[in-house]
């Protein structure tokens, strides 16, 4: 574990999190986990994972921790605000996330210093849990690219599976019992030597972070022992085209009731019912 020469954090409550955490999330779960041998022992390092279930943490939080490194979460700033909570996050080195910023630069900007000071900073780039109706990982936010592009530090891939079981997503009722297997797989650091030198423009960010999303949903998918989609699940794009068919179903709507008025509207003078115009009698 990294000692920072400028520490940030309480290495008494680190010390003390680490003796009293593992046990409980041993026993909350079986485990199955693999490739921790890719997360380097010294050094910044960004590692990257697929989101499923609150219970994420508590297992990406052990694997890290059984791999020799100390877990340091980007976690929403508004979190460190909150009584008691704030001061146990700041006194354990996590990291918050300031989303408000209009300066992209400033939103990692906490991350960044503790990766040069040598931490091993977990982030997950889907920033929420996944909503694909698969479960399959979404399309990547930019932010884990500007920071692996901006420091240079290796990002490890991580895949889970299985987490999701045990505290569904949106629900706060834990299912412990029977124990459910957690399946987790960390992938040697992704290539970016593509992006390398590139200005750091959208489509170079958006390009850097589908390649670490893609290796993590093959990691996903060596875990599942299926084929992941052609294309990741874009929430932006499924709430438009959900607002195009709901605008659609409107227009189609408002149609069929002209269509309905226009059939029940009194026959014009000279026809009968609304049918062909009949031939005028004679006077």
């Amino acid at each position: 574990m990294s000692k920072r020469a400028n520490q940030n954090y309480s290495p008494a409550v680190r010390g003390a999190t680490e003796l009293t955490f593992p046990l409980p999330i041993i026993s909350a779960m079986k485990r199955d986990w693999h490739g921790q041998e890719n997360i380097p022992r010294k050094g910044g390092v960004i590692v990257a994972c697929n989101h499923l279930s609150y219970a994420d943490w508590a297992a990406m939080a052990l694997f890290v921790h059984q791999a020799g490194r100390y877990p340091a979460f980007l976690i929403k700033s508004s979190a460190f605000n909150v009584t008691v909570i704030g001061p146990f996050l700041r006194a354990c080195g996590q990291l918050p996330v300031n989303r408000g910023s209009a300066d992209a630069a400033l939103v990692l900007k906490e991350a960044e210093s503790a990766l040069a000071q040598g931490e091993c900073v977990v982030i997950y780039p889907e920033g929420t849990a996944t909503r694909d109706p698969a479960k399959w990982p979404m399309v990547a936010k930019t932010g884990v690219a500007r920071m692996a592009l901006d420091t240079g530090f290796p990002v490890v891939p991580i895949a889970i599976w299985g987490a999701q079981e045990i505290l569904p997503y949106g629900s706060k009722k834990l299912h412990l019992l029977p124990r459910h297997m957690v399946h987790m797989l960390a992938g040697p650091p992704v290539d970016l030597s593509a992006f390398e030198g590139e200005p750091m423009s959208r489509d170079v960010l958006r390009a850097a972070a589908a390649t670490i999303m893609a290796d993590i949903t093959g990691l996903l998918a060596r875990l599942r022992g299926q084929a992941p989609p052609a294309a990741p699940y874009d929430p932006a794009a499924a709430r438009r085209a959900a607002r195009q068919a709901a605008k659609e179903s409107t227009q189609n709507d408002t149609t069929g009731q002209d269509g309905d008025a226009a059939a029940n509207r009194d026959p014009a003078p000279g026809t009968q019912g609304g049918d062909e115009p009949q031939e005028a009698t004679p006077a």
